[in-house]
Order: structure tokens, then C-alpha cells, then sequence
């Protein structure tokens, strides 16, 4: 997760802060969580509003917003949190599942995917449908940050 720099924070939230008045909606959490290189899940998003106890419909203010993303970002490790993942569905511990299997873990358990999200992920990661997906490339390919911005 790429270290950012206060200001980095203030300026990201301020381009949601729509109304100016110094807020973001809650709606817009996620987008700005992810804009500065978190990566939380709805569910995860919907847990920090209800700890701060705003409503879905509501508002954050800056100082709050600095609460949620620093707690995001001391629970998260992305590559760690792939790969045990991925590990728990390796039987035979070959470093690598198929892309159909793959799809049906993520569409099938815990936060689950739209088949278009896993379309999207694959596509993102140079997997065909029918490929074969290598845990350490493709951790890699998709919690590097994006360059086309």
C-alpha cells in the first residue's frame, strides 16, 4: 500500500466534498478509500459507517474519514489475504487453480462477485476464461496500483 502524504488525503476527499461543505457521502466512502490505495469490500465499507454510526444515506466529515482509512489500512495486507485464500482452495498445492475454478470461489463464497467483476478481474490480470491462474502472478497483477489515471 503506497505511503501517501496528508494533503494527498484532504485533496482526494475534496474532490468528492461536492456540496463543499467540508463532508463526503457515504456512498462515496468506497470510491475515495480506494482512490488512495485501500481496497475495501462493500461489506467492509458498511461496517466502518455503522462503527462511526452514520447512516448509508449520510455524511463523513474529514476528520472521520481519517479515522476509517487509517483503520482500513492497519487491517489490510492484500497479497497476504489473497494468497491464504488462494492456498485454502489448493488442495494439492500446485501454485496455481484454474480460471474456472477460481471463478466459482469468488462468485460462490464470502463477499461474492458478479460474473462481469471476475470478467473484469481475469481480463485485468491476462487470464483467458479457460486459463490457468498462478497465485504469485496474479496477486501481483492485481494489487499493483493503476498507472492509467
Amino acid at each position: 500500500m503506497p505511503d501517501l502524504f496528508p494533503s494527498e488525503f484532504k485533496e482526494c476527499f475534496s474532490l468528492y466534498d461536492k456540496k463543499r461543505k467540508g463532508k463526503i457521502s457515504a456512498g462515496d466512502l468506497i470510491t475515495v478509500m480506494r482512490c488512495l490505495g485501500t481496497s475495501p469490500t462493500p461489506g467492509e465499507a458498511g461496517r466502518h459507517l455503522l462503527h462511526h454510526k452514520i447512516e448509508r444515506n449520510g455524511e463523513l466529515d474529514f476528520s472521520t474519514f481519517l479515522a476509517v482509512i487509517h483503520q482500513q489500512r492497519q487491517q489490510e495486507d492484500p497479497q497476504k489475504e489473497i494468497l491464504e485464500a488462494m492456498l485454502m482452495t489448493d488442495k494439492q498445492k500446485q501454485g496455481f487453480i484454474t480460471a474456472t475454478e477460481l471463478r466459482t470461489k469468488l462468485t460462490q463464497l464470502g463477499e461474492k462477485l458478479t460474473n462481469q467483476e471476475v470478467d473484469d478481474l481475469l481480463q485485468e490480470a491476462n487470464i483467458p476464461p479457460n486459463g490457468i491462474v498462478k497465485y504469485e502472478d496474479f496477486i501481483q497483477s492485481i494489487t499493483l496500483p493503476h498507472t492509467n489515471y
